[in-house]
């Protein structure tokens, strides 16, 4: 047993992980009859990716404010997220060649959208899929981590209950009317996000306080892609513009929570947006075609209690495996599906086996990524982040993150959320 004040976090996260995998593990084991049998009332893949968005809208903030400045933060997120991502990238590309896996038909047909969309990691919104099928929820994570940097930069990063309630009253309100895919053709929009996306990290990683106000607002006016062009194909994954909406404030209630324990928010607003954007991410789809209000309810109040019940407990000793799991639960996410793929392979026709493999393999290589490629990562990323500040001179803080974040910048809290 492990006992952090942070390590609750690394053992939901690695539980989501576990939950998302065994779901797609779930139709070769079970049999597809059961498996849908089971989705017909709980959705246990959105389940665990509703776990994770809430801990990312929890720790992408305690992030931002434990670094202090916009560099920091983007120099750290972008050696954290794309090595692994590359990896997982390269290993989709190989199964294809090899004949073994089948990219998306829009590798294809929107070559030039495609490979924009994977380097920007919005994929998703543009209506692509990605070359490994779990690609579709970065895309929700790049449109949070651009628009909390936005707020970071016009110093409006206390607001998290107005957005998340914001948005989840125009789901509540507006989802019908809601446009799913306003913006042009998937390779224009795809130019003109690659260029929002370069020249926003380019002007955060230089520093320079004009272009860093400039490209904050173009990180909130990011929030526009999934109010206004959610589905835009069907191969997109949120079924609607306001259901693209409603995984952004998944995102910010999760913030709202980091922001209530640190005494920024009251607990009655707290709890009351809360239950607002849980609510409304059960009924959405209700009130947009009269379906899936049961399951949809079950899974949402599922997560809220979840993560309801392991920030209660957050003080007591976590299961070292979890926490273990939670560390790699990253590279669990991106890998899990091209082991299950090798595994079906070799193994076709053995069930068992295929499970035993696919849990085995997973977390193999889930521990090789991360000691092997994210590590290294991370490593590189404080060395540019020095170059940086020596190339250009200290990065001015956005925020003192000593006293307006409530956690410390500095000791053995920041050494070990680096890798958050």
């Amino acid at each position: 047993m492990i006992r952090s004040r942070l390590t609750w976090l690394d053992a939901l996260r690695g539980f989501a992980a576990a939950v998302v995998a065994l779901f797609h593990l779930s139709p070769t084991v079970i049999g597809l009859d059961r498996h849908l049998a089971v989705y017909r009332h709980f959705d246990l893949g959105r389940y665990g990716v509703l776990l994770f968005f809430l801990v990312s809208g929890y720790v992408i903030p305690m992030s931002l404010e434990r670094h202090g400045s916009l560099r920091r933060f983007w120099a750290g997120r972008i050696f954290r997220i794309y090595p692994a991502f590359l990896l997982a990238t390269a290993a989709g590309l190989l199964l294809a060649a090899a004949g073994w896996h089948r990219l998306p038909g829009t590798v294809h047909t929107e070559t030039t959208a495609s490979v924009l969309g994977h380097a920007t990691m919005l994929a998703d919104l543009l209506g692509l899929r990605g070359v490994v099928r779990p690609f579709w929820t970065l895309s929700y994570e790049m449109t949070f981590y651009l628009i909390v940097a936005g707020l970071f930069g016009w110093r409006r990063h206390r607001d998290s209950a107005w957005w998340a309630a914001g948005l989840a009253l125009i789901a509540l309100i507006a989802g019908r009317e809601l446009p799913n895919g306003l913006f042009p053709g998937p390779r224009p929009t795809a130019v003109a996000l690659a260029v929002v996306v370069v020249g926003s990290l380019t002007a955060y990683l230089g520093g320079n306080r004009t272009a860093v106000r400039i490209a904050a607002l173009a990180g909130l006016g990011m929030v526009f892609l999934p109010m206004l062009n959610g589905q835009p194909t069907r191969y997109a994954t949120a079924g609607s513009s306001s259901g693209a909406i409603l995984l952004i404030a998944v995102m910010f209630a999760g913030t709202v929570v980091y922001r209530a324990q640190h005494r920024q928010l009251g607990a009655r607003p707290a709890v009351a947006v809360l239950a607002l954007v849980m609510a409304v991410v059960g009924g959405n789809q209700w009130l947009l075609n009269g379906t899936q209000l049961v399951r949809d309810c079950t899974t949402a109040a599922a997560v809220a209690g979840t993560f309801g019940a392991a920030f209660l407990v957050r003080h007591r000793a976590v299961p070292g495996f979890l926490t273990w799991l939670g560390v790699i639960s990253y590279s669990v996410y991106l890998l899990h599906m091209p082991v299950l793929v090798v595994a079906s392979h070799l193994l076709r026709g053995h069930p068992a086996a295929i499970g035993v493999a696919f849990v085995a393999g997973t977390l193999l290589a889930a521990w090789a990524s991360f000691h092997l490629v994210e590590r290294p990562g991370q490593r590189l990323g404080r060395r540019v982040r020095e170059w940086l500040d020596e190339r250009f001179g200290p990065d001015t803080p956005v925020i003192d993150s000593t006293t307006e974040g409530g956690t410390p910048s500095t000791g053995s809290f920041g050494k070990q959320r680096e890798s958050v």
